[in-house]
């Protein structure tokens, strides 16, 4: 995905290069309503678009969706830019960029979170590259609460919620054309040898029983009726299905004895 020349119908090996001079005539000219220079401006920035967005390539997104996302991060960004600031617009730019990737891809996240707990993370998300820049390093769950002056609790559980959930056809390792599922590292407790016997050991068992045991026994354990439910089924009263039942019961269990 980062070699990729195209994106959106936009060639990005030829995207210009405009000198700090040249973007801030162009931002002067747009901010007194000439349309031209805002496009101009526009396409002049796409570059650092493109590199705003390859912090994201990891997550396996769809480059031109994060590509347009970030296309509407810079023009918002240059909507607000204040050339009073006496920053760099790309200074300013970058962040309004990632602020609008991150929304896109917290809001379009395959499970479901609530507002509030989004807010939360995405806060933590902010907290947490401040303090990297301040720490030179990266800061841990303790400190990111601090900072937001959160329960320790909450804010991993936001962080937890926004995180996407991993594939069990994902790689161990993606350099190995060869390399191992993540769901071949997981063990498998519903077949393996010891319960495979046990259910051939169950099976076994029920064939000693008669016809109206087993059924007794599928309808009480397999779908989860009550005693009432199988006698009306059945057609047999209560107390008939209650003694059944405990001697189908009292068999199976000599039989794993």
């Amino acid at each position: 995905m980062i070699n990729k020349v195209v994106i959106c119908g936009v060639d990005t090996s030829i995207l210009p290069k405009l000198s700090a001079n040249e973007l801030y005539e162009l931002m002067i000219r747009l901010k007194k309503g000439d349309e031209n220079a805002k496009n101009e401006f526009i396409y002049g920035n796409m570059r650092l678009v493109l590199s705003v967005v390859q912090r994201f390539v990891s997550r396996n997104e769809n480059l031109d969706d994060l590509f347009q996302v970030g296309c509407v991060g810079l023009i918002k960004a240059i909507n607000n830019f204040d050339l009073n600031l006496n920053v760099k617009f790309s200074t300013y730019a970058v962040p309004m960029i990632v602020g609008e990737i991150r929304r896109f891809l917290r809001d379009n996240s395959a499970i479901r979170v609530s507002r509030s707990l989004r807010d939360i993370a995405y806060r933590a998300l902010v907290a947490r590259e401040k303090l990297e820049s301040k720490l030179s390093r990266e800061p841990n769950i303790e400190e990111i609460a601090e900072e937001l002056n959160l329960p320790i609790k909450q804010v991993a559980f936001a962080i937890d919620a926004i995180t996407e959930p991993l594939s069990l056809s994902e790689p161990m390792y993606s350099d190995d054309p060869d390399a191992i599922e993540l769901g071949e590292c997981i063990a498998d407790i519903y077949n393996c040898d010891d319960k495979w016997l046990d259910n051939v050991s169950i099976k076994d068992a029920l064939e000693g029983l008669n016809e109206r045991e087993k059924q007794i026994l599928i309808l009480r354990y397999y779908l989860g009726k009550t005693q009432i439910e199988v006698s009306e089924e059945v057609g047999i009263s209560q107390a008939q299905v209650s003694r059944l039942e405990k001697n189908a019961l009292k068999y199976i269990k000599k039989f794993f004895d």
